[in-house]
């Protein structure tokens, strides 16, 4: 198995100590790191295509703002929760109620981004096309993405090829934070995301607002802000968010686990050791760029 390492900016113990980390495990781990404090990267793997999961729906968020933006779509519109759309879902938690629930576009997006919810993700994705979303992310300079379906197919084998999902970079995932944190400050940044600098706040506002805790803060401090989506998939665990110290954006991580085992040799769910690498990274990140 090849879980190579590239550090485009070598610096030191730090570089060594997240290498150190992936290097621990079996399985493939892609990042790309950003300190913000000083604008210092770490990548390793970043620009290796690799199973995106649920971090899509970052993007899925974005290319629904800017049609928002240029008035095709509407936050308020009335959506009906109807049968057909908990079909071949396996995330969250609407495909459990009662059909006939009306929410509004905007509650659709914020129930895909804080609880990965599939039907909220189908509500968001029946309003846009996959080649709509596909090209936002190449219009946009993330070329490492590829939106290939609405919903993964609940089949897939946990040795699935790439083309049977949607694929992304560790780089295009950190790239996407960077311009959403850019355009809070930057109308520059704003229209790179085809969306206005209130519509990117409401975009952070719904990333921080992410109820799931595990990988990137599971092992920060209780209460850290961290403005984030996770992915689960067949073949492991991802995690891209921006982590807050402060009040202030302190640095930004997007990891990717691939090539999990289903169980390690100990008996442990690989998940268990996917999620754990992801948080151990980060914590190291924390305790690193705040030394310096």
């Amino acid at each position: 198995m090849n879980n190579s390492t590239t550090i485009d900016k070598p610096a030191g113990a730090t570089a060594e100590h997240l290498n150190a980390i992936c290097d621990a495990q079996t399985f493939v781990t892609r990042f790309s790191i950003r300190n913000l404090l000083t604008g210092e990267t770490f990548d390793r793997g970043a620009d290796e295509e690799t199973p995106s999961a649920s971090t899509r729906k970052t993007s899925i968020m974005m290319a629904a703002l800017k049609a928002v933006h240029e008035g095709r779509l509407d936050l308020d519109e009335q959506i009906t929760y109807e049968a057909r759309f908990a079909e071949e879902v396996a995330s969250g938690m609407f495909r459990y109620m009662t059909p006939g629930i009306v929410i509004t576009l905007r509650d659709a997006i914020t129930g895909m981004m804080v609880l990965s919810d599939n039907v909220c993700t189908k509500m968001v994705f029946e309003r846009l096309t996959l080649e709509e979303v596909d090209s936002y992310c190449k219009s946009i300079g993330m070329s490492g993405t590829h939106h290939r379906f609405l919903i993964p197919p609940l089949a897939l084998s946990p040795d699935h090829t790439l083309t049977s999902v949607t694929t992304t970079t560790a780089r295009d995932q950190a790239f996407l934070l960077q311009t959403i944190l850019d355009a809070q400050t930057s109308a520059e940044a704003a229209a790179r995301l085809g969306a206005s600098q209130d519509l990117c706040a409401y975009a952070l506002q719904t990333l921080k607002n992410q109820i799931l805790r595990y990988a990137i803060p599971s092992r920060l401090p209780f209460g850290t802000v961290v403005a984030h989506k996770g992915g689960t998939g067949k073949r492991g665990r991802m995690n891209a968010g921006i982590v807050y110290r402060d009040g202030q954006p302190f640095y930004i991580i997007a990891a990717f686990t691939d090539q999990v085992p289903q169980d390690m040799p100990d008996g442990t769910p690989g998940y268990t050791l996917s999620l754990e690498t992801i948080g151990r990274l980060s914590r190291a990140c924390w305790d690193a760029f705040q030394a310096n």
